[in-house]
């Protein structure tokens, strides 16, 4: 049998490391379903299927976390290429990690050493136009690591070694498709979805065959016309796209339905050429892993005009309302509400602004916008809160099942939207516009709201906004980190500033996880162009 060199490599790496160092060993489904049974261990985007984010490990807690220090540092290759935005799986002692713009590396947890690199072969020119040229993680399933690349290919490698088992080509990147958010595994599947909604791609969540890499289904998030949905773009959809999946959903085994939020439409600031909804974009999508079809969708932004992709990471919970037991899905949107609806229906359960708002006057008993008028960008600029970038954008929240409540790095700013139709050497893009920051005071937050009601309970600001994700714990912790590169922990009841730690480089992008190895717990965390790891004395 033929083995690669990287391969050889990866095993003679492998060999060096002392027994019960690693233990490696295929990830089962019914690992994944029951996540949470192994604290010690990272298995998937969100750290399980209600992407909850929240840590039952509690070695590091309100008491000791003063006396974290850094245990190992790791530092990619490519330099300053482009923002760390990778969230880590952590299994066995293996930590897999993606580094800019594609690569997926291996590396020991307890050590942060490379035990292997993969990297894949991508054209001397890549398409990129509004998607960050970087990554937000891996899959592990079996003895399989998923990921999806800059110029959309979705490749399986060998957990072991790194080896490619297979490699699917997903779709055009001259047409503007990539592929940046981290895949969703389920039994037997690779649920994918793809960037580029700013040039106008007809958005999809895709399922793949986890052993073969086989197309199984597409669910489209823009309808042809004719079809459902096509109504709310005008009489003609031509020019007209978007609905990008760039995020990564979450998965409820017990209604076995994944849910997906969607990206703006195009032309992005420009609205005359698709009046109406514009359906499915800026929406949550509720979708059958089994067939693809979208069951229910609820949309947070009819007809945007702002940017306000809904890509953010839907929580699932489980909670009381009016003294009945519903499922519940919790969403801070990009477009400054919180919205709490009925994982089972799409309905709306409760909602309203967790930052500065001025576009709408609130949400109504459906929880659809009450707009205000003049919010409409204008060839001068119109003032609007949130900014493009939202309330919060990419960066995940978490939930603590134990306090209740949702925790939400938050983006206090505004903008000037200006619709224009600038010149872009890009095939079909339908013309656009762009935005201006605002001279008001602008600043962040971590905030904790009631997770019911979105009511919050306290904040701990920063100097400037930021998309910087949160960690929860069961010590009691908030862990988050600022624009500026200052890692740092909260008391998750009251949010008291516990710890602190400079980590001199910003763009912290990252979602820190948490994992234990050999009684030790540790916390990782991205900051500038390095993975630090911390750990008690």
């Amino acid at each position: 049998m033929k083995i690669s060199l990287s391969a050889a490599f990866a095993l003679f790496c492998l060999s060096l490391f002392p027994a019960g160092a690693l233990a490696q060993r295929p990830v089962t489904y019914g690992q994944l379903l029951h996540a949470n049974d192994t604290p010690q261990d990272w298995l998937m985007y969100g750290g399980d299927y209600s992407s909850q984010r929240f840590s039952r490990l509690t070695q590091v807690n309100r008491e000791n976390v003063k006396n974290l220090r850094a245990s190992w540092i790791y530092q990619p290759n490519a330099m300053g290429e482009a923002p760390i935005e990778s969230s880590a799986i952590v299994e066995g002692g293996v930590m897999y990690i993606t580094e800019p713009p594609s690569t997926v590396t291996a590396l020991d947890a307890r050590y942060g050493t490379r035990i292997w690199s993969w990297s894949p072969k991508m054209p001397a020119r890549i398409y990129t136009i509004g998607v960050h040229r970087s990554n937000r993680g891996v899959a592990v399933y079996g003895n399989t690591v998923y990921v999806g690349t800059l110029d959309c290919h979705l490749v399986a490698l060998d957990a072991i070694t790194g080896a490619v088992k297979w490699d699917v080509h997903v779709d055009q990147n001259d047409q503007g498709y990539s592929m940046t958010g981290a895949p969703r595994v389920l039994d037997g599947k690779v649920i994918m979805g793809v960037s580029g909604g700013d040039v106008g791609i007809r958005g999809f969540l895709a399922a793949y065959d986890a052993k073969t890499g086989k197309l199984l289904w597409r669910c489209y998030t823009i309808p042809l016309p004719g079809e459902p949905g096509s109504e709310t773009w005008g009489s003609s959809m031509a020019g007209v796209g978007g609905g990008g999946t760039w995020g990564t959903g979450s998965y409820d085994p017990d209604l076995n339905l994944i849910y997906w939020g969607t990206g703006n439409p195009a032309p992005d600031y420009n609205g005359e050429a698709r009046p109406g909804a514009n359906l499915y974009t800026d929406s949550v999508i509720a979708v059958d892993p089994d067939t693809g079809k979208m069951k229910w969708f609820f949309q947070f932004t009819p007809h945007d005009t702002h940017d306000w992709d809904s890509i953010q990471v839907p929580v699932l919970f489980d909670a009381d309302v009016d003294g009945k037991p519903r499922k519940l899905l919790a969403f801070a949107n990009r477009n400054g509400f919180y919205y709490v609806l009925d994982r089972v229906t799409g309905k709306f359960v409760a909602g309203g602004p967790f930052v500065k708002q001025t576009w709408a006057k609130g949400l109504d008993a459906n929880g659809q916008p009450i707009m205000l008028p003049n919010t409409e960008p204008t060839p001068q600029g119109q003032l609007i809160f949130p900014d493009g970038h939202g309330g919060t954008n990419l960066n995940s929240p978490s939930y603590n099942p134990r306090t209740r409540l949702f925790y939400v790095n938050a983006r206090e700013t505004g903008a000037y939207t200006i619709s224009g139709r600038p010149k872009v050497n890009f095939p079909d893009f339908g013309g656009g516009g762009r935005m201006n920051l605002s001279g008001d005071v602008q600043y962040g937050a971590v905030r904790a709201l009631e997770a019911v009601t979105g009511e919050m309970k306290w904040e701990y600001k920063l100097l400037a906004p930021a998309e910087v994700s949160t960690l929860s714990t069961a010590g009691g912790l908030v862990f988050s980190a600022s624009n500026e590169g200052d890692f740092f922990a909260l008391d998750a009841d009251t949010g008291k500033l516990l710890w602190a730690f400079s980590a001199g480089g910003s763009d912290c992008e990252a979602n820190p996880v948490t994992y234990e190895i050999a009684g030790k717990q540790y916390v990782l965390f991205a900051a500038g162009n390095a993975f630090i790891a911390f750990s008690l004395p």
